[in-house]
Parts: structure tokens; sequence; C-alpha cells
């Protein structure tokens, strides 16, 4: 798979660039099945543990001064959507699936009305 040079990426490329890893260590990783689903998982928790700790100690203001700070958020990032592709994958999610139950999702959410659905919460908090 080439680099594009738009640098685009699709559901469907992060997938097949999961394949291509977990088909190159085969015998060697667990391998994408039913069974190493929630360990895929925990790996991207303990990704995203690592970019917490980027924005916890370096803070996200940082991240939009500093070029090689950002870099390493971006690649960190990237190891976050790995492991969350090979959750995908484990379970039989097509692309297709994952993209159409993400479009689906993100059009709820534009018609909902956070503040008010969470009006009782916010004012416990003093907002």
């Amino acid at each position: 798979m080439e680099k594009k040079a738009d640098m685009g990426l699709t559901v469907q490329e992060m997938m097949e660039y999961q394949l291509r890893l977990q088909e190159k260590y085969a015998g060697v990783w667990e391998g994408d099945n039913p069974a190493t689903a929630k360990h895929h998982l925990l790996y991207a928790v303990e990704e995203i543990g690592e970019v917490s700790a980027i924005l916890k100690k370096r803070g996200a203001l940082e991240v939009t001064r500093d070029a090689a700070l950002r870099a390493h958020l971006c690649e960190e990032m990237a190891d976050v959507f790995m492991y969350l592709n090979d959750v995908l994958l484990c379970c039989g999610v097509t692309a297709e699936e994952f993209a159409s139950a993400y479009h689906e999702k993100m059009e709820r959410n534009l018609q909902r009305d956070f503040p008010k659905e969470n009006q009782a919460y916010l004012k416990s908090e003093g907002n």
C-alpha cells in the first residue's frame, strides 16, 4: 500500500495496514481473532495513557507550538487507532460497517442538545 500524497486515510486503508502487519507477524503475535479482541482493546488503553501523559505533562497548547511534540502525539494517536482497528478486525467488523455506524452516530450527535440532556449533571457541578 502506497502512502497517498494528500495524506487522507480511510478506515479501509487503516484496516488493510493492520491486516498486513498481522500477516507479517503471524505465529509471533497472537493475531486478530475473537479471543484476542480484549487484549487489543487493553493495548489501545495503554496507548491512550501515553497520549494522556503528553497532554498532562506538556499541555495541549505546547503541542500546538512544538512540532516534535506534535509528531510524538500523532505517533501515539496512530498506535491508538492501530489497536482499535485490531479490535474491529478481531470482531469481524468491516470498514463499511464501521463507517456506516460512525456516520449514523455523528448525525444523531449533530441533532442532540447536550447541555439540555445533561442539565441535571451540569447543575450539580455548579455550571
